[in-house]
């Protein structure tokens, strides 16, 4: 009888962790929405793509810092965000700045858009985008060889990083979730 108790005990336990831990992410999940519309807006990308690479990058986690120095939600690096704060002519700019939620939000943004037109001619800008925010231009301009220039399933199968064909196909998973939120509460 008392091992029952323990089982009940600890199973409780873990519901509660597990509860805990969700709330947790949908209060920055929440928090971080009015960012990603705010900057999706600004730079014309589609908010649910720009959430779906904020959930993959750092759970919205706005204090993330990344192995290479990414910052934030985006995990946005020192170059991209230098490239950013010269564009949008923001002077006493410094890479820290971006642990703040909009700052790192518009950062992002602005370089997801810029990606997303180095690849207009393809059937999928998103995928060869993504594969570009994740593993770089390097890589990318080594896998559109062929029918994977334009056409994103190649483009995908000629990934031969995992990690990053698993980012791709998560975050296009993730955006698609977040499109029907999306559009549900815009016709509200």
């Amino acid at each position: 009888m008392k091992v029952w108790w323990i089982w009940l005990a600890i199973a409780w336990v873990a519901a509660d962790a597990w509860l805990a831990r969700w709330w947790w992410l949908a209060r920055r999940e929440a928090r971080a929405e009015v960012h990603v519309r705010f900057a999706a807006g600004k730079y014309g990308v589609d908010p649910a793509l720009v959430k779906a690479v904020a959930w993959r990058e750092s759970r919205f986690r706005e204090d993330a810092r990344g192995a290479a120095g990414e910052l934030g939600l985006m995990q946005v690096g020192a170059l991209a965000a230098e490239e950013w704060a010269g564009a949008e002519h923001l002077s006493n700019f410094r890479h820290e700045d971006l642990l703040n939620p909009r700052s790192n939000t518009l950062a992002g943004t602005w370089y997801l858009a810029r990606l997303l037109r180095r690849y207009p001619a393809t059937d999928n800008p998103e995928a060869y985008a993504l594969a570009d925010y994740n593993a770089g231009r390097a890589n990318v301009l080594r896998w559109i060889k062929g029918e994977a220039s334009t056409n994103g399933t190649a483009f995908l199968a000629a990934i031969d990083f995992p990690t990053t064909r698993d980012y791709v196909e998560s975050v296009l998973r993730r955006r698609d979730g977040y499109r029907e939120s999306f559009v549900a509460t815009a016709e509200k």
